[in-house]
């Protein structure tokens, strides 16, 4: 946890920090605008070049128009170069593989300026009673869940259902309490809230990873031991990045996000709040059924950071092995030039001559001990065989499983839903191949992006064989997910 801040803290942020840097600039307003206008209102990430050079010069267009051309005299691509630039900070360049065109992303230090000052404009409605109900409901999940009294734990739990009972019991009796219109306004102004910081904090989770991916290739670069304690090293700290607080924390998340009980739960809420009547009026009411398909794409992106990661690593280590072998094979051709030099004018003090570059060695301890080999009985006794009697239909009953199938398969599942268990697609799709298919199938989830197998749940399947019996195998649990 980070300490309380003091002068000094604060004075090395003023000098250093990217964020207020941003807010210290000549052209913040117009840096602030575009980074609106190209990403946190849209709600958008990974955008194209192109794409942003179209909206800063919509910008810069209006802005023209008011003040001059005088105002902003550079070009949209000069100003998009020196945001992106080491010493600003406030975008991300990259490339994405298999694309020439250059990707830009805000910074988590851009984005929280660009919140701050969004925050400055006031609001119409302040949401305080859904803050409350959520400090009191967060309050008693931290207290109830690190109860270690069992006896505590279960009276909390008695008093909750009799407060579940008095409640039914009220309704039963006509007393329905519904919610009121200022308080639908409420929680809906901190759904809306929470579901936006949300996916402002995705940035910074992959910063932090970057960062501490960071360290470890620092650590491969100045290297200087052997490479089996480097390895280890390695290995250490990638493990290390998954075991960190921002990494098991997302981790919870991607697990939550990937259930299919608390998915089908969590969008009959979602289409469940559309029709409160309350809120029948707000404009953006809809946009909150797209809440958890925003998020796929978030956390997909995440997690493909965290591999290219990995990726980098292996190929640093890589780029180590190849100098030191290039060393070595230098220092072989030193030899062999340095033999040839003196091949006619050999030196004086020889100590010994051999025949051959190497010597074979071997020690008496290192022979075995004698084995009586075991004697075998053969029997002569030939028998022909009638070829008549012979099956030869296992020699033609092999089978190939098309894989094009299977994934024809898992797409038209998907078309309906935004994700489906194995279990669903054989149900939609029959088993017909038997282990076999379900091999090739798990197989598909192993080399795919866009699948996850989790080892903790397992599922049931069922195929029948050509002579009515039914057979079963239970493996882990594997989710094929549509691609964003």
């Amino acid at each position: 946890m980070k300490g309380q801040m003091d002068y000094y803290a604060i004075n090395a942020l003023r000098e250093k920090h990217a964020g207020w840097a941003l807010l210290r600039a000549q052209n913040a307003p117009l840096a602030l605008h575009f980074f609106m206008s190209a990403f946190t209102d849209p709600n958008q990430r990974n955008v194209g070049r192109q794409q942003l050079i179209d909206v800063l010069d919509d910008v810069l267009f209006g802005v023209r128009e008011t003040y001059g051309e005088e105002k902003f005299p550079r070009n949209a691509s000069e100003y998009l170069d020196d945001w992106a630039a080491s010493e600003r900070a406030w975008l991300r360049k990259y490339y994405v593989q298999g694309e020439d065109e250059p990707h830009y992303d805000l910074t988590p230090a851009a984005e929280d300026v660009v919140r701050w000052v969004e925050s400055l404009k006031g609001r119409e409605f302040v949401a305080t009673q859904s803050r409350l109900t959520s400090i009191f409901a967060v309050l008693k999940t931290l207290v109830q869940q690190s109860e270690t009294d069992p006896d505590v734990r279960l009276a909390e739990l008695q008093q909750q259902r009799d407060q579940i009972d008095a409640e039914m019991h009220r309704i039963r009796e006509g007393d329905l309490k519904v919610m009121t219109a200022p308080e639908a306004l409420d929680h809906f102004q901190q759904l809306t809230t929470l579901a936006k910081d949300l996916l402002s904090d995705f940035r910074e989770v992959e910063q932090n990873f970057r960062k501490l991916d960071r360290q470890v290739r620092e650590q491969i670069a100045t290297w200087d031991g052997s490479q089996g304690e480097l390895l280890d090293s390695i290995f250490a700290n990638q493990q290390d990045i998954g075991s960190s607080l921002q990494g098991r924390t997302f981790q919870g998340f991607w697990d939550y996000l990937m259930s299919p009980q608390l998915r089908r739960e969590l969008n009959d809420l979602l289409h469940r709040a559309t029709r409160i009547e309350a809120l029948a009026r707000m404009d953006n009411l809809h946009t909150i059924t797209n809440l958890h398909q925003d998020w796929l794409p978030a956390v997909e992106q995440t997690q493909a950071t965290v591999r290219q990661l990995s990726q980098q690593m292996r190929r640093l280590l890589d780029d180590k092995v190849f100098l030191e072998n290039k060393r070595i094979m230098q220092l072989i051709r030193s030899i062999e030039a340095n033999a040839l030099d003196q091949r006619d004018q050999p030196p004086s003090n020889f100590a010994m001559e051999i025949e051959a570059s190497s010597v074979d060695v071997a020690l008496p301890f290192e022979r075995p001990l004698y084995e009586p080999g075991s004697r075998v009985m053969v029997m002569d006794d030939v028998v022909t065989a009638d070829d008549q009697d012979l099956d030869a239909s296992a020699l033609f009953s092999q089978f190939h499983v098309d894989r094009e199938r299977l994934k024809s398969n898992i797409e038209s599942v998907l078309e309906e839903e935004n994700q489906a268990t194995l279990a669903d697609i054989t149900a939609a799709h029959p088993l017909s191949q038997g282990l076999a298919e379900i091999v090739a199938y798990y197989q598909l989830a192993a080399e795919s992006d866009w699948a996850s197998i989790n080892p903790e749940t397992t599922q049931r399947l069922h195929w029948t064989l050509e002579d009515g019996s039914v057979r079963a195998a239970v493996i882990d649990q594997i989710i094929f997910v549509r691609p964003a």
